[in-house]
């Protein structure tokens, strides 16, 4: 008998993912990608695996050079000739063009974690472990990425659920070592950055120079990119209620594009993508002070027990 396909608009769980998940509940068995100390580590900190779970997104994702305008460095300088003005940096955080594209590329990684996610909490998970994120062209679409993330949901055994599952990139035995810590993974998250400046007359310059010296306009450009691409982490971090983050990744991509402006003269361009687990804090009642045991070897175990009776009666 032919399978029935069923039509998604792109809300909720798609209709093979729901199929998926409601044979997997019905006959109790589950899949996880934990090895075997990962699985006895999930354990010991009272979590057990519900299953295998992920989301993906394909978008289209325009081109992204000089005929789009994402990558356009706004430089209106003379240019090289005569020198000009300094060259700024144009920001994707400070409302650049590039500002478009860092959006698509957010848009699209929630996305395929908003169904991961969904597939969690169908399963009756309480979070997602090992969670993988990539992104890749889709095949015959060189204009279309898919944005992926696979990872093993879980389950405390306990009566207390969170209001919304948690998702973290650590795996079994990092999630264990986290929790015994005193700290619970809240919710995977991206910040990403992008920076273009155009290469002025100065950075021709310090580029082309017989001498050693530092080319001050790329150093700018990195060291801005950089700093937004973390500001972008710690609002997303507030925003989750963590406390901090455990970095997963940090890539920084630099390439040369030729200027909306000049097709003879280049910009460069920045891309830093910081990727990891925003983690909170939770209150434990404070650890018993713990007690030497002494056991006297020879004859001085009145003396010791005398000098015990004082420091308690002080």
């Amino acid at each position: 008998m032919d399978a029935v396909v069923e039509s998604w608009n792109g809300e909720g769980l798609p209709p093979v993912a729901a199929a998926r998940i409601a044979r997997e509940r019905a006959d109790g068995t589950w899949s996880s990608a934990l090895s075997v100390g990962e699985f006895a580590a999930v354990r010991s900190v009272g979590f057990e695996p519900v299953g295998q779970v992920m989301g993906s997104a394909v978008y289209r994702v325009g081109r992204s050079g000089r005929y789009w305008g994402y990558h356009a460095c706004g430089y209106r300088g003379t240019g090289w000739l005569s020198g000009g003005k300094p060259a700024a940096v144009a920001l994707s955080g400070e409302g650049a063009p590039s500002a478009a594209l860092v959006k698509v590329l957010d848009d699209a990684r929630r996305a395929a974690l908003g169904r991961m996610t969904a597939e969690c909490a169908a399963l009756g998970g309480d979070g997602v472990v090992a969670a993988q994120l990539t992104v890749a062209p889709f095949p015959a679409a060189s204009h279309c990425l898919e944005f992926k993330v696979i990872g093993t949901a879980v389950r405390a055994a306990g009566g207390v659920r969170p209001h919304h599952p948690f998702t973290s990139h650590l795996d079994g035995a990092g999630f264990a070592k986290l929790l015994t810590a005193g700290w619970v993974p809240v919710g995977l998250l991206v910040g990403m950055s992008v920076g273009v400046r155009h290469d002025d007359y100065r950075t021709g310059l310090q580029r082309y120079s017989w001498s050693n010296q530092e080319v001050a306009g790329w150093s700018e450009l990195v060291g801005r990119v950089r700093a937004d691409a973390r500001t972008q982490v710690r609002q997303q971090v507030a925003k989750l209620g963590g406390d901090g983050m455990i970095l997963a990744d940090n890539t920084l991509r630099v390439w040369e594009e030729h200027c909306l402006n000049n097709d003879k003269q280049t910009d460069h361009v920045t891309e830093n993508v910081l990727y990891g687990t925003a983690v909170a804090r939770f209150a434990t009642a404070p650890a018993r002070p713990r007690t030497l045991t002494v056991m006297p070897l020879n004859g001085d175990g009145d003396r010791l027990r005398r000098r015990l009776a004082r420091a308690a009666r002080r």
